[in-house]
């Protein structure tokens, strides 16, 4: 380097990037700057040699003039010594740096040549990285909570429904280790039948059209336990190391129990309503029956009789025995009515009409009134009335509510004894109301005639209207009780229509 001149090396050391400051070694007075430090501070060379460190560094204490020369005198002890310093530039901008002062010897003085670069901008970086590591850092830990304390079992199942994951949830749902379940085929933890269809058709359709598809299922834990999950299937890709099914589940197994108990409480006021209507319909079937049986015991006895005294023919003797014949069928045909009312099993939800209802119960409805001496008129809407219903219960609490005001009406003269039972629409609901003339609803206690408590009859008990307020709320309905003009009762419950059907007219008179 014995070829460059003293110019040169003033040259070169204009042209670094790097901040030079130069200070006496003994008074730490600024001797020189480059112009890469001239131009960061803000200051020319001549403007930086009577400054002191107040006048160019931060205020911070960490910044104050006794640290600066400390550092300084650090650097001629001991030949370097290195910091971070805020400078302040002649606009007022701080400058965080990195900086090393070096003692050298020159020929004339020893100095302490102070190189500086502006490190504001690695330091924010460095803080936004530090910042951005920890907030990962917390998320994925939050994740990791989340899921160890999330109650939804979660599985990733490969096209072959062996599993590939397992989170800590799944594996106390299925009671087996996190690495017992990897590699197992999930559909052998399914109860064999339809629990294992119904997983494998839903693992096929979200493979096909990429959607979810929800799924209900009984799990085998061990050979006396049972459980029921429900949950949702999606099919997965993410990147190129994970794929295949995403199936999130929960424990269901109280939900469907308690559904099976409602399906056996529904069984049972089922055929609780319909014993209750047997009570009140014994004493007119046993007369609609005596009838028949009477007649067909004095057509066998005349023929007996013929036959006894030697005289009849073959032509009167079977007219007789005929005779018999049809009242015996009359009688069977009663007894089978009878027997299919009681027994016949239905579907819970039916789109049924009104009118068919009423109609079915009006053989029943027909014989208590004979036998009580009532007329009963009835006055359909002139369309079908469908709506969604349990078609037998329906009926059930028609043939309670005929009942009560047939018997009400029995109290009264002839002339007035007439029962109406009338069907109509709204837009959203099918109609049926049953009117009597009797004594009204002015002596019942407010708020009791559906409780099951109340009863006008002296042998009642009070649960055909109990009955008839459970069915109908059950089924989405509403039944209702209000005084007749100018005197009498309606008793009148709604059923919601379906949906699907034509509005039917609302019947008229």
């Amino acid at each position: 380097m014995s070829d460059l001149a003293p110019s040169d090396y003033e040259q070169l050391v204009e042209s670094l990037r790097y901040c030079v400051l130069v200070h006496d070694a003994a008074t730490k007075d600024i001797l020189w700057a480059n112009r890469a430090a001239s131009e960061l501070l803000e200051f020319t060379v001549e403007e930086l040699k009577p400054l002191k460190a107040p006048d160019m560094s931060s205020p911070a204490k960490r910044y104050r003039r006794s640290v600066g020369r400390r550092w300084l005198q650090e650097a001629v002890d001991n030949g370097a010594a290195v910091t971070e310093w805020a400078y302040r530039a002649k606009s007022g901008r701080e400058v965080l740096t990195e900086a090393i002062a070096i003692r050298v010897e020159l020929s004339a003085r020893t100095v302490v040549m102070v190189q500086f670069r502006d490190i504001e901008q690695e330091t924010s970086m460095r803080r936004d990285l530090t910042r951005t590591e920890a907030d990962l850092s917390r998320t994925e830990a939050r994740l990791a909570a989340f899921l160890r304390n999330m109650a939804e079992g979660i599985l990733v199942l490969d096209d072959d429904s062996r599993i590939t994951y397992a989170s800590e949830a799944a594996s106390e749902l299925l009671k087996v280790p996190v690495a017992s379940l990897v590699g197992e085929r999930f559909t052998e933890f399914c109860r064999a039948g339809q629990s294992r269809e119904s997983v494998r058709r839903a693992l096929d359709l979200t493979t096909a059209d990429g959607g979810s598809q929800s799924l209900r299922y009984e799990v085998e834990l061990t050979a006396e336990e049972r459980r029921w999950h429900a949950g949702s299937c999606q099919h997965i890709a993410i990147e190129n190391d994970l794929s295949g099914h995403l199936l999130l589940f929960h424990d269901v197994t109280e939900h469907v129990r308690t559904e099976q108990e409602h399906e056996r409480d529904s069984q049972y006021l089922n055929y609780l309503a319909r014993y209750n209507a047997m009570g009140d319909m014994a004493m007119a079937i046993a007369h609609e029956l005596a009838q028949p049986l009477a007649a067909a015991t004095n057509f066998i006895a005349g023929t007996q009789s013929r036959l006894g005294d030697g005289h009849s023919s073959r032509d009167e003797v079977s007219w007789g025995l005929g005779e018999a014949r049809k009242q015996i069928d009359r009688a069977n045909q009663i007894v089978r009515s009878l027997r299919e009312y009681v027994t016949q099993l239905e579907e819970s939800q039916q789109i049924v009409d009104l009118n068919d209802i009423v109609d079915e119960c009006a053989y029943f409805v027909d014989i208590r009134g004979r036998q009580k001496g009532v007329h009963v008129e009835y006055l359909r809407a002139p369309g079908p009335v469908a709506v969604v219903c349990e078609r037998v219960l329906t009926g059930q609490v028609i043939l309670n509510l005929c009942f009560n005001a047939i018997d009400e009406m029995a109290e009264w003269p002839a002339a007035d004894r007439i029962v109406t039972v009338r069907t109509d629409a709204t837009a959203t609901e099918g109609v049926v109301s049953v009117e009597d003339h009797g004594k009204g609803l002015s002596h019942v206690p407010d708020g009791r005639i559906f409780d099951g408590v109340f009863t006008s009859k002296s042998t009642g008990h009070g649960i055909g209207l109990a009955l008839s307020h459970r069915i109908i709320s059950r089924q989405g309905g509403t039944i209702t009780a209000r005084e007749n003009d100018p005197h009498g009762a309606v008793f009148t419950f709604t059923l919601p229509v379906d949906p699907t059907a034509e509005r039917p007219n609302v019947a008229q008179g």
